[in-house]
């Protein structure tokens, strides 16, 4: 097979380095960069296609300034013949509906558009580390107009040349065939990136970087940079959420220091004791007249989306949202959501029971698993019929990989793992107008320190919640709603893509949300593979706690526990009575997904480690020392917490 295989690389600063103006856009003038994590595993999977196809030829492609050349240089001396690097100044802040856009252009510009009759894949990292939005992906797939499948793990091609890709999902995987073109996003769970030879990179000096400016490629700019982005950073804040100082245990041996903390949890009373931090505005008063830009956008729209026969948690959470947002805007204001699978009407009642007040029901036997085309293909056509002003999802693995293949197709800005949303105003100085109402969605960036608040003038606004950070709505089962079945029109590529099989075990999923107690292992504790932790939970699930296990994504990208397991910014948010941090340093990316849980034990080697910053009680030791020791104490320890 004469394939072509395209990577696109990001590069980023270290996170240690990385810095945040006043307006919400990265500072990287001072910051040192490397090649996005997540991009390095999608280099060497490849690598490891030219294996199979010696004869296949491998690009490399990038958007930035002219210092992201560093990272196309260590690109060619791996092996990839051609690096592309489109570099403008009026690309400067675009968002991620832009930086979709730019990409495929650059792509179509070489040739790679979907008539193409030679074969070609697109690779590219699951997100990267400055932005964590995933959107890319699915962004560049659909302005290519070419399928895609997103967190994937490992691809191949059979023995018939088909590609083959395992995707994961919310508590498993599945297996899917995809055609050619197509777009992949990788995870850091194949295998690491490789090392140049000397040979190589000495190779490499004499291979050029072809840079393009956005006319090189006829690239119009409505829709590029700070001014032509759909969305756009309104304010950022610093999220000043702080426990009480932390109280170590002293001890000379594990005995004594689980002896304290048991002493401790007696003594301290049972309360939240996180700042929460205040989103809600006050109204912005002006002068100016105010402007409504909905024109005939009206409503808001949720999607249900079905795991094995019910309705996923993260769905009931939307719809609470929604009322929320309902009530802001005006009583007449009506919540529709989307409901689509083969036999899946009944659900219904449950969905008007949480607040929705229309569900339009999509039935077809082949819809019982969640697919990209033919679900987008799905709200496509009903929003271009019914247009609503707000389009919500949750961040789950196939929320983050549809809601930016649609907004591509509406032309709308999106924002990714929202924790807060509301109605507010816009107050637009140059054309001396307030608009309102507009949709202020809150998501916290850089690392968790900062909240940014993202608007989006392109009507739908899209926006993703993060999975676990909004309560269940209460359930009103005498609420009355519409219930209408929808007929779409199915194009003949909607079903291109097989599923091969889909593994799940969505118990751990629920369990992490229900859980009172979750013990948590990072880096560590992965030398006996968690075998510790496991056995502190099951001991506690005997003496009949609602206990769960998890983990950190470096665990979850090293094999060792399912993605339906990891907490942090891009896995779970959970609220526990209690959580054990168990040899996780503290990265503020897991700190997201945990602090708000109502005590947090923390253990550690370390005693520098972060993780004693966000904790309540802390034990400096060898987590094979204190867990065995916690054990041995477990009807005290069961009795105090």
């Amino acid at each position: 097979m004469e394939l072509t295989i395209i990577n696109l690389l990001k590069q980023v600063p270290l996170p240690s380095e990385m810095r945040m103006g006043d307006d919400g856009l990265m500072d990287r003038t001072k910051a040192k960069s490397i090649i996005n994590i997540d991009c390095q595993f999608a280099l060497e999977a490849g690598l490891q296609l030219k294996k199979k196809y010696p004869k296949a030829r491998l690009l490399v492609c990038s958007m930035g300034p002219t210092s992201f050349k560093k990272s196309l240089q260590k690109a060619l001396s791996l092996g990839y013949d051609e690096a592309y690097l489109l570099s403008d100044r009026k690309l400067g802040g675009s968002d991620t509906f832009a930086t979709g856009l730019a990409l495929a252009t650059l792509l179509q510009h070489l040739g790679f558009t979907k008539e193409n009759p030679k074969p070609f894949i697109v690779l590219a990292g699951r997100q990267t580390s400055d932005g964590d939005t995933a959107h890319v992906p699915s962004q560049v797939a659909a302005n290519l107009g070419i399928v895609q499948a997103t967190f994937v793990e490992k691809i191949h091609f059979d023995d018939d040349n088909q590609l083959i890709a395992k995707r994961i999902i919310e508590g498993g995987y599945q297996q899917m065939q995809l055609p050619l073109p197509c777009v992949i996003s990788l995870t850091p769970t194949g295998i690491p990136l490789r090392k140049p030879s000397l040979a190589a990179t000495i190779n490499a000096r004499k291979k050029n970087i072809h840079i393009l400016k956005v006319d090189d490629i006829s690239l119009s700019t409505e829709y590029m940079g700070v001014r032509g982005s759909p969305t756009i950073v309104a304010k950022v804040k610093d999220m000043l959420s702080e426990r009480p100082p932390i109280q170590m245990m002293q001890g000379k041996n594990a005995k004594e220091k689980v002896d304290n903390l048991i002493t401790a949890l007696s003594k301290q009373t049972q309360h939240n004791r996180l700042e929460k931090v205040e989103i809600q505005e006050k109204a912005k008063h002006s002068d100016f007249p105010i402007k409504d830009i909905r024109g005939e956008y009206k409503g808001i729209l949720t999607w249900a989306e079905v795991v094995e026969g019910k309705i996923s948690r993260s769905s009931i959470e939307l719809l609470g949202v929604a009322r929320q947002l309902a009530l802001q805007l005006d009583k007449d204001t009506t919540i529709t959501t989307l409901l689509i699978g083969n036999k899946v009407k009944h659900l219904s009642e449950d969905l008007i029971a949480y607040g929705s007040d229309e569900v339009v029901v999509v039935e077809d036997e082949r819809l019982k698993e969640y697919q990209i085309l033919p679900f987008t293909s799905v709200f496509r056509q009903w929003i271009q019929d019914n247009k609503p002003e707000i389009v919500l999802f949750a961040a789950t693995t196939s929320g983050r990989e549809l809601a930016p293949r649609i907004a591509v197709y509406t032309k709308s800005g999106i924002t990714a793992d929202c924790t807060a949303l509301e109605i507010g105003s816009y107050v637009n100085r140059k054309e001396e107008v307030v608009i309102y109402p507009i949709l202020h969605s809150h998501r916290p960036t850089y690392g968790e320190s900062k909240l940014a608040t993202i608007l989006g003038f392109k009507f739908p606004q899209f926006s993703t919640a993060r999975p676990g950070t909004f309560e269940i709505p209460t359930k009103d089962s005498k609420r009355q709603g519409e219930v209408v079945d929808f007929e779409p029109i199915w194009d003949k590529e909607d079903f291109c893509v097989r599923l091969l099989q889909t593994f799940r075990d969505d118990s751990s999923l629920q369990n992490l949300f229900d859980a009172e107690v979750i013990v948590a292992g990072g880096r560590g504790v992965v030398d006996d593979n968690l075998q510790l932790i496991k056995e502190l939970v099951k001991l506690l699930q005997q003496k009949g706690i609602k206990a769960e296990w998890a983990a950190t994504r470096v665990v979850v990208d090293g094999g060792m526990a399912e993605y339906a397991r990891q907490i942090g910014q891009t896995g779970k948010t959970v609220r526990p009575k209690l959580y054990i941090a168990v040899g996780i340093s503290g990265a503020i990316q897991h700190i997201a997904g945990m602090k708000e849980a109502e005590k947090i034990i923390a253990i550690d080697q370390n005693p520098k480690a972060p993780i004693f910053h966000y904790a309540d009680f802390g034990i400096v030791g060898a987590y094979r020392d204190t867990i065995p020791e916690l054990m041995e104490q477990i009807d005290k320890f069961i009795s105090v917490f």
